[in-house]
């Protein structure tokens, strides 16, 4: 494509096209950066044919499905998810997605290739089945941005997809805690007041582990008994200023504000006295953060990265985190990993996570009497459908205590005349 230019400048190379003409005077396009001049050129030709399209992506028959996959990540992905999903949908794609369909151009993969895939995925591994769904929600949503958005492909061939008809036994890796078992943990950790507080808060609120350990002192209403969530943490590649950073909520609706009962109320008091005194304690050497603005090529904030404050950063408006050591040491969600070890291999209680006080609080508050509606709204679900199908487990309890409810409610004369079958 000889309208394209390629220039070295210093040890980088640059690719150089002109456009039309604005007001008279000659405008061109170039960017500089490329270690190679091929790297430039193929750079310069995607620019260029984006261009030609009035800013519209590129759009090259050739390009390979591996090549969209990565592109995907970087302009959809990137833009319109979490940080998590974005990891999770990642690891679908190197790991299953560009093995097996990584070499192939994007405009010649049909449906019926995409249906070999979808089921030779499902019949070589034995992932659940929302996993398998995770996959086919990946490939559906790269098929669909591919032909609606982008306009790379005439038509979706992954409209029509669906998961096979699969005899997975549905395994259920919520756990509901006994009264027993949060007594056990709570105990044995009786002198980890961080955890234990974070556990209890969990416990009594049904906040998702990441809002729990995203709290400040500033959202904790300890004279009238609330907590606005507001936020949510999450964790990304260590580097010299950590790894901890702090977004929105899972939803929109997931901002909201929770009542705190009676027994956290006086727990929370409590703990924020002790966290106070420690603070007068450890005095110049207690550790406190502050929120550093993360912003994007474009000069946007992108978000927020919780970061040590020292003496250079000392006038920095402070950041009061809850759950942190006797020393302000910030460890994020970690707090729960060494506890967690020990539920497990020592107290026995095998395979329960601390999100699982989440799907614990909305079985149990429900089994109360409360209306479904409230559940949801405290989880910070709009629709009482996840509440439903997600965080809410039946027991052998609650299932003997609705066989014995119906018995008395149908209760009568004449089914019990009838059910003797005497003898004559």
């Amino acid at each position: 494509m000889a309208q394209v230019i390629i220039t070295k400048r210093g040890d980088y190379y640059q690719y150089r096209f002109e456009i039309a003409p604005q007001g008279g005077s000659r405008k061109y396009v170039n960017k500089s950066g490329f270690r190679t001049r091929q790297e430039a050129y193929e750079a310069g030709n995607i620019a260029y044919t984006e261009y030609l399209n009035a800013g519209v992506p590129f759009k090259e028959c050739k390009l390979s499905y591996s090549d969209y996959l990565d592109y995907w990540v970087n302009n959809y992905c990137k833009s319109n998810l979490k940080y998590n999903t974005i990891t999770k949908y990642q690891t679908i794609i190197e790991k299953y997605i560009k093995p097996k369909l990584g070499k192939y151009r994007l405009c010649t993969i049909t449906s019926v290739r995409l249906n070999m895939f979808i089921t030779e995925v499902c019949d070589q591994y034995t992932f659940s089945r929302s996993y398998f769904k995770n996959i086919l929600k990946v490939v559906k949503g790269t098929f669909r941005d591919a032909c609606d958005l982008y306009g790379f492909i005439k038509y979706n061939p992954a409209l029509t997809l669906r998961l096979p008809k699969m005899d997975i036994k549905k395994k259920d890796p919520k756990h509901l805690y006994t009264q027993e078992e949060i007594n056990k943990i709570l105990y044995r950790f009786r002198y980890n007041d961080t955890f234990t507080c974070s556990f209890l808060t969990s416990c009594y609120t049904g906040m998702r582990t990441g809002e729990v350990f995203a709290l400040t002192w500033d959202d904790i209403d300890l004279e009238n008994g609330t907590i606005s969530v507001k936020h949510s943490v999450y964790d990304k590649t260590k580097d010299e200023k950590g790894r901890w950073f702090i977004g929105s909520t899972k939803t929109i609706s997931g901002e909201r504000i929770i009542f705190i009962s009676p027994t956290l109320l006086s727990a929370l008091r409590n703990y924020k006295r002790k966290k106070d005194y420690l603070k007068e304690l450890y005095g110049n050497s207690y550790i406190y953060y502050y929120l550093e603005d993360v912003k994007n090529e474009y000069g946007k904030v992108v978000e927020q990265r919780i970061v040590q404050k020292t003496e250079e950063t000392k006038n920095e408006k402070t950041i009061d985190l809850v759950f942190t050591k006797d020393n302000g040491k910030y460890n994020g969600t970690d707090i729960t990993k060494y506890p967690f070890e020990v539920i497990h291999k020592e107290l026995g209680i095998k395979n329960c996570r601390f999100y699982d006080l989440r799907g614990s609080y909305a079985t149990k508050v429900l089994n109360t009497g409360v209306e479904i509606r409230d559940v949801a709204d405290i989880l910070g679900h709009r629709n009482i459908e996840t509440t439903e199908n997600y965080y809410i487990s039946s027991t052998e309890i609650s299932r003997k205590t609705a066989t014995y409810a119906f018995d008395k409610l149908l209760q009568s004369d004449v089914i019990n005349e009838i059910s003797e079958y005497q003898i004559f």
